[in-house]
């Protein structure tokens, strides 16, 4: 009997007969997570442990591929995921744990679905035999969130996690962008099953249309060959679909005038001749009119929104509309579109350039351009000097664009400072200017400038914050400070809640109730009352804090923020609680009331 051969020391032991060579590897339900995540091209996510997101994080700690930030709220890791994707134009991704983990990313949840936003959300769940009985912070979250995700997924099975999340970062990011969220349970990030990659995604009923109808094409195109006083309606959508310089070819083949609304800040160059500024309550006057007097409209991107259309009934009565948006419940929602166009902002405004060079129009829009010089002479934008004293914010923010330049990004926070840095920054590129625009969420700004830096490291990143927006969220200055993320925030320290403040003024004969922060202004006995001191606060996060009460100081201090790059940098700047912005349409008038200063008559009345 001959004995069996023995295998050499180095060599590799032979294959059970039942293995498989190709054989998917068997991985938890966590070990799938970051498995997915990695393939998916995610190089950094936000967030914080508990409980029942715990197995994953017990994963996460072992990656070298993925970056993660543990912010200080949970708030805070889906503002960071929001800044994150609207600088860079990548998936943003916030991580919680159940109950309260998840509950507190709600309203980052809603502001990205307002803004169309491509951001996952992972959160973790109670074990499934827990499910229903009220568990340890135990909640509903995919339930909570349907209203304000383009999806929500529950994954209960490991074999369900790469084809869930591919799912759902697929949904994230085609059609109108927008918020997916995943709630995975403990036992399905414990438990183990193979990890097959690539997944199959099956999405029925999820077929987005990017591609136009060529027939409204062509009825676009001759409407704005026929046009006399057109305008091009730019909406956020032609910064998330990337069009912007074919929007420039569009807007230069057709000489139209173009208005962009404050989501779509930078989509179309300030500087070119034939941008009017921004429409809207807060708009520019030529852009406000613009749209008002126009007889064609051709909206890109846009919605409609109240905050542009003022009172819908009296909105540019005598326009046709051509409406161009990715998302067909938006269209004819607010306003009639007599040619309504479905598909991506970018293939379709690719399509209406040939469109319109095919048909040979060369429209006479010259009497149109004179009128809207007019209007430019006329109503410039501009401010006055406080009368108090103190500074005036309008110019701090202008020179804080002017020295930080168009390739800076600028997040703001929500109010009086984030209306004057739409007007007064001017903005030459997409992706510059981040804000929340449709849910208006305070203490959005530094969390998102947080987020634009990490995803943008080599450009300057400002936080334009008010005091109390400031007051909501600068807990993640703490994490800026431990990351190495080199943000500067410009607080406009006004000492109130300007906005509210401002309506207070005009609307509720100034009874300013319980609008006054205490933030940095004199008392009756003429000592500084600070509640907090922001320089302190900043000093006590480990960044470098300023204080600026002197115009003279202002460029000094902007300066020293720019150069200051080994840690946060926060500047507080006292300034007039009495500033307000201008011009305005009242809420619920049309948009040719429009006011270019206070006790100043209706622009389209001087007419």
């Amino acid at each position: 009997m001959t004995a069996p051969a023995i295998p050499a020391p180095d060599a590799p032991a032979p294959a059970p007969p039942s293995a498989k060579k190709d054989a998917p590897p068997i991985l938890t339900g966590s070990g799938q997570v970051l498995a997915t995540l990695e393939k998916l091209g995610v190089t950094d996510v936000f967030g914080i442990p508990g409980g029942a997101i715990m197995p994953f994080y017990d994963e996460l700690m072992a990656s070298t591929a993925i970056r993660h930030i543990l912010v200080r709220h949970e708030q805070g890791a889906g503002h960071a995921a929001e800044g994150y994707a609207a600088a860079s134009g990548r998936v943003g991704v916030a991580i919680a744990t159940s109950g309260p983990g998840a509950t507190n990313l709600v309203t980052a949840i809603a502001d990205a679905y307002m803004d169309s936003v491509p951001m996952l959300a992972i959160t973790g769940q109670v074990f499934s035999t827990s499910m229903g009985t009220d568990a340890f912070q135990e909640v509903d979250i995919t339930g909570i969130t349907m209203p304000i995700t383009k999806h929500s997924f529950l994954v209960t099975d490991p074999a369900q996690v790469p084809a869930t999340l591919a799912a759902a970062h697929h949904i994230a990011t085609t059609g109108r962008p927008g918020p997916v969220l995943v709630d995975i349970t403990k036992d399905a990030q414990q438990k183990s099953a193979p990890f097959i990659w690539p997944p199959k995604v099956d999405l029925p009923g999820y077929r987005p249309v990017t591609k136009a109808h060529g027939k409204q094409i062509l009825s676009a195109a001759e409407l704005l060959g026929a046009a006399k006083r057109p305008v091009l309606y730019v909406g956020g959508g032609v910064i998330r679909a990337e069009a912007s310089a074919e929007l420039l070819q569009l807007a230069e083949l057709t000489s139209a005038p173009v208005v962009t609304t404050l989501m779509a800040r930078g989509a179309f160059p300030d500087s070119h001749p034939q941008h009017l500024g921004m429409p809207g309550m807060h708009g520019s006057v030529p852009a406000v009119l613009a749209l008002q007097e126009s007889d064609l409209i051709v909206s890109l991107g846009a919605r409609f929104d109240d905050r542009v259309t003022g009172k819908v009934t009296d909105f540019a009565p005598h326009a046709k509309i051509v409406h161009v948006d990715i998302d067909p419940a938006e269209i004819g929602k607010i306003r009639h579109a007599d040619v309504p166009i479905v598909g991506d902002a970018r293939e379709v405004i690719v399509d209406l350039i040939d469109a319109f060079r095919a048909q040979g129009a060369t429209p006479d829009i010259a009497e149109w351009w004179t009128r809207l010089e007019q209007l430019r002479v006329n109503y410039p934008l501009g401010y006055s000097e406080p009368e108090d004293g103190l500074l005036s914010p309008q110019h701090i923010i202008q020179r804080i664009g002017e020295l930080s330049g168009p390739e800076a990004v600028y997040a703001a926070g929500v109010g009086q400072h984030q209306m004057w840095a739409a007007q007064f920054i001017d903005y030459e590129r997409p992706h510059a200017w981040l804000n929340s625009g449709g849910a208006g969420t305070m203490g959005y700004a530094v969390p998102a400038a947080m987020g634009a830096k990490v995803a943008e490291p080599g450009r300057l990143v400002w936080a334009i914050d008010g005091d109390g927006c400031f007051q909501m969220t600068n807990q993640e200055l703490a994490t800026c400070t431990i990351n190495d993320i080199p943000i500067k925030v410009a607080i406009i320290n006004n000492s109130s809640l300007g906005m509210v403040r401002q309506w207070q003024t005009l609307f509720y004969d100034g009874r300013h109730s319980f609008t006054d922060l205490n933030t940095g202004h004199l008392d009756g006995e003429n000592t500084t009352r600070m509640v907090p001191d922001f320089v302190k606060l900043a000093e006590a996060y480990g960044a470098l804090g300023i204080r600026v009460t002197k115009k003279e100081e202002i460029d000094a201090a902007i300066q020293l923020a720019i150069e200051t790059n080994d840690r946060p940098v926060v500047i507080d700047f006292v300034v007039s609680r009495d500033a307000m912005v201008w011009p305005m349409v009242p809420q619920g008038v049309g948009n040719s009331q429009v006011q270019y200063a206070r006790d100043h008559a209706p622009a389209w009345e001087e007419e």
